[in-house]
């Protein structure tokens, strides 16, 4: 018998659906019947993906009638499988090695459900009390591990892309009041006559929203400036220098360089001293984007982001290195003085009376209102778990691309471009002796296209000097390098069917 009958009383009565103290029986009792479903359909799962298309998938999602209730939650479960379920594509597969997307603990999935039980709103004290002191909490534990000092302060966001637009936000507005005027003005130079002479630099590996936070800040995507890498795909420092100094000698304003702590596709990082003392030099903000490479703060690796404290504003992404569910991330600043260019008062929610009374409102520096607890799921993961275990989460699976790093460059059969500091790998699959760069673009995109279609294994592409590329992006502790080498053979078993489907080139005559 399902656990969802008491659902069946009377459909036709629709506060019998929300939750409340009439009614927390039955959101027991569907919560438990959804999760026992949703377990055995993790425990079963026997691929990351069944390699369904989009034309094969989209009738069954297109034929469900929005207009027409089930009114019957176990009949609802039953067609999720069909429209989403069975062809999910389960991050926590041993296989699944495409993006940054990572297995999640369970005391973050207990922080997920309780948040979304009680759904506390992040803006204000008087909607949220205890988590507005807990995610303030999380964030001076953040910046501390980081170490930006006594002044820190942070917001959690939804992501990587949100936190590095805030940062380019600030980083435009400390620019332009720092930047002199004719009449001496507190307030520095105004925003529209400062604008076309900002540039953003960073890394030509760099991750694509700081091009985009700068076309949303009114500045143009032409505003950022790639500094070239060197062999293992860091920013050269030389190079950065060279161009700052051309800034200074155009009348450009060097407003910030972006750093990269992770970058997405070779898991670099850039030399956060070395660019830190050229910050300095310049007078411009220095931005450290970890998404990727924070889970080091908990690392036995620490030391790989030394530099990282001399920063004045960090991204982190807890939803990739720290194990935690979609979305959970954060941007701290070392100066929470800057957080006010992101403060807006509105008579209804945070009257600027509290502020003088200094009630905590989380609004005041963040560019969402509504917003989730997010911080409630890492808050659950370091009492549960502690952040130690974390950490040997991670280092786990930087070992493992160690070690699948030395698989790939022993084997004739592909080309890796540069050993990993953190956890991904980018290489290629060689179609045999034949020098034809064309040839292997195409082997390789079919390769990955096949490999996805089958379902077997998940595996993700890039670009590397205009050539396709594959890519592994490890942060599966249950990967193993077993698990890799069957990747491996089947990239190399779709390729070689390609291949073998290739007219040959005529002979030429004698």
């Amino acid at each position: 018998m399902s656990l969802l009958a008491p659902f069946a009383e009377d459909p036709a009565d629709s506060r019998t659906y929300l939750l409340n103290n009439a009614t927390a029986h039955r959101y027991r009792s569907a919560v438990t019947e959804s999760v026992t479903r949703i377990s055995a359909k993790i425990a079963g799962t026997a691929r990351p993906f069944t390699g369904i298309s989009v034309d094969g998938l989209t009738p069954t999602v297109a034929g469900v009638d929005l207009d027409t209730p089930l009114h019957d939650p176990a009949a609802a479960l039953d067609e999720l499988e069909e429209v989403y379920l069975r062809d999910a594509v389960y991050f926590h597969h041993p296989r699944y090695l495409a993006h940054l997307n990572c297995p999640v603990v369970i005391p973050a999935l207990v922080g997920e459900a309780v948040l979304s039980a009680v759904n506390s709103s992040l803006d204000t004290w008087d909607q949220s009390a205890g988590g507005t002191l807990i995610e303030r909490r999380l964030i001076d534990w953040t910046a501390d591990r980081i170490g930006l000092g006594e002044q820190a302060d942070g917001i959690f966001t939804s992501g990587g892309s949100q936190s590095n637009l805030q940062a380019m936000l600030l980083a435009r507005d400390e620019a332009c009041r720092r930047e002199p005027t004719g009449d001496d003005s507190p307030a520095g130079a105004r925003l529209t006559d400062v604008l076309p002479r900002l540039r953003i630099l960073t890394s030509e590996c760099g991750h694509f929203s700081i091009r985009k936070a700068a076309t949303l800040l009114g500045m143009g995507a032409e505003a950022v400036i790639a500094v070239p890498v060197d062999a293992d795909k860091r920013m050269r420092a030389a190079d950065l220098a060279d161009e700052l100094a051309r800034c200074r000698r155009e009348g450009l304003i060097p407003m910030a360089v972006v750093a990269t702590a992770g970058t997405t596709d070779f898991g670099s990082i850039d030399p956060l001293p070395e660019i830190a003392e050229l910050c300095d030099r310049y007078g411009a903000w220095l931005h450290v984007d970890a998404a990727y490479g924070c889970g080091l703060l908990v690392s036995r690796r620490r030391e790989l982001l030394n530099g990282i404290e001399r920063a004045d504003s960090v991204t982190v992404d807890y939803h990739k290195s720290f194990f935690q569910p979609v979305s959970s991330s954060a941007i701290l600043v070392r100066d929470r003085a800057t957080l006010r260019h992101v403060t807006y008062h509105a008579d209804y929610l945070n009257p600027r009376r509290m502020a003088e009374r200094r009630i905590p409102n989380q609004v005041d520096k963040s560019i969402q209102t509504t917003r989730r607890f997010d911080a409630l799921k890492l808050w659950l993961t370091l009492r549960i778990m502690g952040a130690r275990s974390v950490g040997e989460l991670f280092d786990e699976v930087i070992d493992r691309a160690a070690d699948a790093w030395k698989l790939l460059h022993d084997d004739p059969r592909f080309d890796v471009v540069v050993e990993p500091r953190l956890s991904t790998l980018v290489f290629r699959y060689l179609p045999g002796t034949d020098p034809d760069p064309e040839l292997a673009d195409r082997v390789n995109l079919h390769a990955r296209e096949a490999l996805f279609a089958s379902g077997d294994a998940i595996v993700a592409g890039t670009k590397v000097d205009g050539r396709h590329y594959l890519k592994f992006t490890l942060l599966n502790p249950e990967t193993t390098l077993d698990d890799i080498a069957t990747v491996l053979d089947l990239i190399a078993e779709h390729a070689g069917s390609f291949l073998a489907e290739q007219p040959r080139p005529a002979l030429s005559a004698r």
